[in-house]
């Protein structure tokens, strides 16, 4: 039955291109329609207009319902957006770094629950209907709205008007190109929100990370358990932890919200440290996650792992990457920001294929066809990086693995153990100022808890709390 249900919603939810060349297709129907037209009440006028839904699925991205309204009477006019998914497993936020006139003509899918932030210009967008726009459509949007009124608040307001001038130059000038780069953030607890990226992004251009959901954030959403069995888990038992045991302890599925099973084992990797294999299954909604997590204590610096890729015996060498490591291999144009795939313990072969097998669904039609709507430019450069990962995996082409973890917590396995491996170099390196500001180790007080560091670190937070404060108000 599941597999009859996803076929019905391959057929419902097509790429356009597809949906018109069926309609090309179809003979005997005087007038085939792409989409549904539903007549609704107009709330403007309170008359009878007409609603036009369009089932499509977005490149790169997933299904998604188009809808548009238009009054006959008053002329009113409404178009929106709607995920046709679920609520995702897991929040999401976005930052593309707009450095050129064509990043400004990539695609935004900005849902309902989605927060944008355009940082240079400290704007905060709040959540509201869902678009499907562009960089350039999203900033012009928002600029038409605070242009509106700019008359007469000229006249009665002049002190506000010229702020909100002021505000307004600053957003033309990145709209006509004067002011690149500048950076866009949407981050969306659903997760059903998107920045196009494109084959050849350098590194820091366009970045993705997954978080887990606080309790608040479900409540928010609506995700909360209402079958009463929330509070019938098992107290966990205070049991020492032993490497050779797999040990289970109750939880709360990130999905459905109801409780399951967690499953642990400590595992020690020859050569570098133990490390802790985690494993969910819910079996309410079927949900199933597995993560490595990396233990001890912060090491004074971080580490850069290279790894020359000669056979196929190099591709069966051990890896892991913890969730703060950076992967970049550049013969292959490959580069994964932390925090990309989470923590992994597999082989070199195991990860590449990963990471082919995630990104050709998003970007691949299920039937392996390419969407219309990409550019004959930007297939062939996807073609081509997606053969050059298959020919990695294969072993058909040498490459170097590049793995950078500010916190050291990531491992390639040493064929020549306890011996120095010749196509494995490991360098200590110091880590950046931001790096320290990312993790969160700038702000630790480790030392001097009730002393003037106690003190300065209060100071800080408020002056914090005070800039947010200030920046919502405007």
């Amino acid at each position: 039955m599941p597999h009859v249900e996803e076929e019905k919603k391959d057929d419902m939810f097509r790429p356009i291109g597809e949906a018109v060349e069926a309609v090309g297709d179809e003979s005997g129907n005087d007038e085939p329609q792409v989409m549904d037209n539903i007549e609704s009440l107009c709330m403007n006028c309170h008359e009878q207009g007409n609603t036009r839904l369009l089932l499509t699925r977005i490149p790169f991205f997933r299904e998604v319902v188009l809808m548009s309204f238009e009054c006959p009477h008053c002329h009113f006019k409404n178009c929106e957006i709607q995920s046709a998914s679920e609520i995702q497993e897991r929040g999401c936020s976005y930052t593309l770094r707009v450095n050129s006139k064509e990043d400004m003509d990539r695609q935004v899918v900005k849902s309902e629950t989605c927060v944008s932030r355009f940082t240079e210009l400290d704007l905060e967008i709040p959540p509201q209907r869902g678009q499907l726009t562009t960089i350039e459509g999203l900033l012009t949007t928002v600029l038409d709205d605070l242009s509106a009124g700019q008359d007469q608040r000229k006249e009665e307001q002049p002190e506000a008007w010229a702020q909100i001038e002021q505000f307004l130059s600053k957003g033309r000038d990145m709209l006509e190109g004067h002011a690149f780069p500048f950076t866009l953030v949407i981050d969306d607890l659903a997760g059903n929100s998107w920045i196009e990226p494109r084959p050849g992004d350098p590194r820091g251009k366009w970045e993705r990370k997954d978080y887990e959901r606080t309790k608040e954030q479900n409540e928010h959403l609506g995700l909360t358990d209402t079958s009463g069995e929330a509070g019938s888990a098992q107290p966990i038992e205070d049991d020492p932890i032993r490497p050779d045991e797999v040990h289970t302890f109750p939880a709360t599925c990130p999905s459905c919200v109801r409780p399951c099973n967690t499953h642990m084992k400590l595992v020690e990797i020859p050569h570098f440290k133990e490390v802790v294999l985690m494993s969910t299954v819910c079996d309410s909604c079927g949900y199933k996650s597995n993560e490595v997590k990396t233990g001890g204590v912060v090491p004074a610096k971080g580490r850069i792992i290279t790894l020359q890729v000669e056979d196929e015996e190099d591709l069966k060498r051990d890896i892991l990457k913890s969730e703060t490591c950076g992967l970049t291999c550049p013969e292959l144009n490959l580069d994964l920001t932390p925090g990309t795939l989470g923590g992994r313990f597999t082989t070199i072969e195991g990860l590449l294929a990963q990471v082919h097998d995630e990104l050709h669904q998003r970007i691949f039609a299920d039937r392996g066809e390419v969407s219309d709507s990409i550019e004959a430019g930007a297939r062939d450069r996807w073609e081509k990086f997606f053969q050059g990962l298959r020919d990695a995996k294969d072993g058909k082409m040498k490459f170097t693995c590049i793995l950078d973890d500010p916190l050291a917590a990531s491992y390639v396995q040493n064929l020549c153990a306890p011996d120095p491996d010749p196509q494995l170099t490991i360098e200590d390196v110091e880590r950046t100022k931001e790096q320290e500001e990312d993790l969160g180790i700038s702000d630790m007080v480790t030392e001097g808890y009730e002393g003037p560091e106690a003190e300065r670190v209060k100071a800080e937070k408020a002056a914090t709390e005070i800039a947010a404060v200030a920046s919502e108000a405007r």
